[in-house]
């Protein structure tokens, strides 16, 4: 049942970003607006909903690390391959080494002592 939740609030909430993403210029930022924060709000109104309101704000939190780290991961990847010229596939498999290193600190040293 769970599963059906998260493709209807999904699917909504999904919709609502590519009509805002649709309002700004360029339209490149309707991407930005597209499917990873849908499924995030989606996930933390089912988890609420399921487990109350602190552990959802856990979640929060540790989708938040997510996001920074996947940002560094993200930067450091692009600068490597269109500066460097360095190979994809050797690229990406090491700067995804760098987003686990920096997910890891991130998490201990933010959420490592959460309830």
């Amino acid at each position: 049942m769970d599963i059906l939740w998260r493709f209807l609030i999904g699917g909504a909430v999904v919709s609502a970003f590519a009509v805002l993403g649709d309002l700004f210029k360029p339209k490149s930022f309707a991407g930005l607006f597209g499917a990873a924060p849908s499924v995030a709000l989606a996930t933390l109104g089912l988890t609420i909903a399921k487990h109350g309101t602190h552990y959802a704000s856990i979640e929060g939190r540790s989708m938040a690390v997510g996001a920074l780290a996947l940002f560094v991961y993200s930067q450091t990847t692009a600068l490597a391959l269109m500066r460097g010229r360095w190979q994809v596939l050797p690229t990406t498999v090491t700067t995804l080494a760098l987003w686990f290193a920096v997910a890891f600190v991130l998490y201990h040293s933010f959420l490592g002592s959460a309830p």
